[in-house]
């Protein structure tokens, strides 16, 4: 199961829960944390040595400061993090976990076509988000979260993600079919 990612997880959070209700989306901030140390970016997708790695928001932010608080002072494979927020997907320059907000679920094609050929992982939660190009969808079933994970386009943004977060994802693609 994908445990060694939710202990963490849950583990960071733990010390700041017991003040704050648990959310869902405190917990989807929690993964893209994750996700910094679970994936691997080609070498071109930093610019140099020292460029911080970038959590981007897409549209309307469903985390408020959560994920600030989260990769605040953090640093993942020698890389500082950062938090960024983009009102449309021109604006974004340097990114490399990108979460799609569902606000713009509409738009999700054009976004993603605008995105091809660069080593960012899109991640998102809005319905049939992996099955249309995204690379990771976050779904809340039963209370917990669940991955589903387009290996397709982590193949085509040049993207190596952790055989330990495959293992306990749902596939999508030419690898893991069309579940």
């Amino acid at each position: 199961m994908f445990l060694p990612v939710i202990l963490l997880a849950v583990g960071f959070f733990h010390s700041w829960t017991q003040a704050k209700a648990f959310n869902e989306y405190d917990l989807k901030a929690a993964f893209l944390y994750n996700f910094a140390q679970f994936v691997e970016w080609p070498p071109e997708a930093f610019e140099s040595a020292q460029t911080h790695l970038v959590i981007g928001v897409l549209g309307e932010d469903p985390f408020g400061k959560t994920l600030d608080k989260i990769v605040q002072d953090e640093v993942v494979k020698n890389r500082k993090l950062d938090v960024q927020r983009y009102r449309r997907v021109e604006d974004i320059a340097t990114c490399h976990i990108l979460f799609i907000s569902q606000s713009e679920a509409g738009r999700l094609g054009q976004i993603l076509d605008r995105l091809k050929g660069k080593n960012i992982l899109t991640v998102g939660d809005s319905e049939n988000f992996a099955h249309q190009g995204g690379v990771v969808r976050l779904l809340l079933e039963k209370n917990k979260i669940r991955l589903r994970i387009n290996i397709e386009a982590a193949k085509a943004a040049r993207l190596t993600i952790s055989s330990k977060v495959l293992r306990a994802a749902e596939l999508v693609g030419a690898e893991g079919g069309d579940k």
